[in-house]
């Protein structure tokens, strides 16, 4: 005589089953939906350093940097400001000084945990000259995914330029944490006037290659799908709940797997 195993019959070590099912599904729910409002914020940490280069510049900050979407359509033209970052107001307005230009702008990309070719971390090196003695700068970088608008995802601290010497350049290294999807980015940075934050000079992937077509994507998309470990789930009782279970985990899986697509697709 064949037996049917109903998910949520009466008996009670099945219904208690159906009821850690159910918790389970509303729990994933509700991490589903947080992650995602989450999502839509970018957030990123940055190591600054002054002078001395990659290998022996002084640490002048820590910062950990949250702003909102990422803007994915339109042009390069306007570029997409923190409301935090006030001194950078205006500054579009203003032509870039010939007195100060860029003599070097480097990218050292890090960190691809799923190896699929997109990074993580943006190990940004530049170096800014003027044909003054000493002048005080600060520089605003930005990103642009796939040729869309600019994205500002770092600011320096205020440091001074010292006529054309190699000695006063400034690295910023950044974990790209969550908010930024899986893409090719281009890199701008600004040279801003301490004083009365007037645009300097300017930078960008028409100037060097070294600041194009960069594959990013944020930590959150470089996690490998399989991390190794096995999961076992032992039913002494019907095949309902081990069913279930599969099913909700590959809903999961599905439902990340959309979550973090490219835009577009």
């Amino acid at each position: 005589m064949n037996t049917i195993h109903k998910p949520c019959s009466s008996k009670k070590a099945t219904l208690f089953k159906c009821v850690v099912f159910l918790g389970l599904v509303s729990l994933t729910a509700i991490s589903i939906a947080d992650e995602q409002v989450a999502a839509d914020k970018r957030v990123s940490e940055s190591s600054h350093y002054a002078g001395g280069g990659r290998e022996q510049g002084t640490a002048v900050k820590e910062s950990r940097d949250e702003y909102d979407e990422l803007a994915l359509t339109g042009g390069r033209t306007g570029k997409t400001q923190s409301p935090e970052q006030a001194k950078t107001t205006g500054s579009q307005s203003h032509t870039p000084n010939t007195d100060f230009w860029f003599y070097l702008a480097d990218v050292e990309l890090f960190r691809d945990d799923d190896r699929d070719g997109y990074f993580s971390g943006i190990d940004l090196l530049f170096d800014a000259d003027t044909v003054y003695t000493a002048a005080d700068v600060y520089a605003v970088v930005y990103l642009s995914f796939e040729g869309g608008p600019w994205n500002e995802y770092a600011v320096t601290e205020d440091f001074t330029l010292f006529g054309a010497t190699s000695d006063d350049d400034y690295v910023i290294v950044t974990d790209l944490l969550s908010g930024y999807p899986t893409g090719s980015y281009d890199i701008l940075i600004e040279l801003l006037d301490a004083l009365d934050s007037s645009l300097l000079a300017v930078i960008g992937p028409e100037d060097t290659s070294a600041l194009g077509f960069l594959p990013l994507e944020d930590m959150n998309r470089d996690t490998p799908f399989d991390d190794g470990h096995t999961i076992i789930v032992h039913d002494g009782g019907g095949g309902s709940l081990s069913w279930l279970l599969l099913l909700l985990l590959v809903t999961m899986s599905l439902a990340r797997r959309r979550r973090y697509a490219p835009a577009g697709f």
